[in-house]
């Protein structure tokens, strides 16, 4: 049985270490590529081209799953008495409210859109609702739901922004989304002709996005399968440098497969006999 840490034997298992984890690190590079890109591409969509709000979704369309932080375009007339308060938003380690005033998209008695202006810390210091036209970007957001109760539904502060809920506070029809208005100092932020007018913010501070899309199910799939491939790769080599030493390793086997008595051994001569015997 020869031995297998013998000199002329460490290029073999040189060369099978460093397949290996040649494979296993190419492996590892593909499948951090594949959630990097995951990644960019669930926040890549924030970053795109406002469109407007209307070629999205329309006032009696379910919100498109795959348009969640899509920027549209805002353009329309505020409706002050609608605004309402979402309690329970951080901004900087602290707990606040949205203020949140539907926006009449097409003419003041058209269908509104819920808009997050802005964050602040107290109801009585936010400022007063805006009023007349206004134009701006926003992110695109579905309606919240998280079975909170309103336990005082005559006061303007809601728990969450569900469309139900804010549509006991207007007088017209709501689409079903709501939109956040876009940080001018975010890289998100574009202006709109020659800038925004009157999107309603001051006094306020910006207002995160509640959720962020969902990265497509097959997005960069085909670096996950590469992963997969190398380390499958890298699985076999260290198979085979396996299967190696243990062939290397088996004891030589004794006399032949068919268990004849070679000749000269003991035992030959006496066997003759006895069959001559016969």
């Amino acid at each position: 049985m020869p031995t297998l840490l013998a000199p002329r034997f460490w290029a073999l298992h040189l060369a099978a270490l460093l397949c290996a984890g040649a494979a296993g690190w190419l492996g590892v590079w593909q499948y951090d590529a594949w959630q990097t890109r995951r990644s960019y591409e669930a926040t890549d969509l924030t970053l795109v081209q406002p469109v407007g709000l209307r070629s999205v979704i329309g006032p009696d369309d379910p919100f498109p799953g795959d348009k969640v932080g899509q920027p549209v375009v805002l353009d329309g007339t505020w409706v002050p008495r609608g605004t309402v308060y979402v309690s329970g938003r951080e901004h900087d380690g602290h707990l606040g409210y949205w203020a949140v005033t539907p926006l009449a998209v097409g003419g003041a008695s058209a269908p509104a859109i819920p808009v997050v202006r802005g964050w602040t810390a107290h109801v009585a210091d936010a400022p007063r609702p805006p009023t007349g036209r206004a134009r701006m970007v926003g992110w695109l957001q579905p309606t919240e739901g998280t079975g909170q109760v309103d336990t005082n539904p005559d006061d303007d502060v809601l728990p969450q922004l569900r469309i139900a809920d804010v549509i006991q506070h207007v007088d017209q029809d709501l689409y079903g989304a709501y939109a956040v208005v876009a940080d001018r100092a975010a890289p998100g932020h574009w202006p709109v002709g020659a800038a925004a007018t009157n999107p309603g913010t001051d006094g306020l501070a910006p207002a995160a996005l509640a959720q962020l899309p969902d990265a497509g199910r097959f997005t960069a799939v085909r670096n996950l399968f590469y992963a997969l491939e190398w380390w499958f790769f890298g699985g076999f080599a260290l198979f085979i440098w396996w299967r190696w030493m243990r062939d290397e390793r088996a004891p030589d086997g004794d006399g032949d497969e068919t268990g004849a008595t070679a000749p000269g051994t003991p035992g030959t001569e006496a066997s003759v006999g006895a069959v001559d015997g016969q």
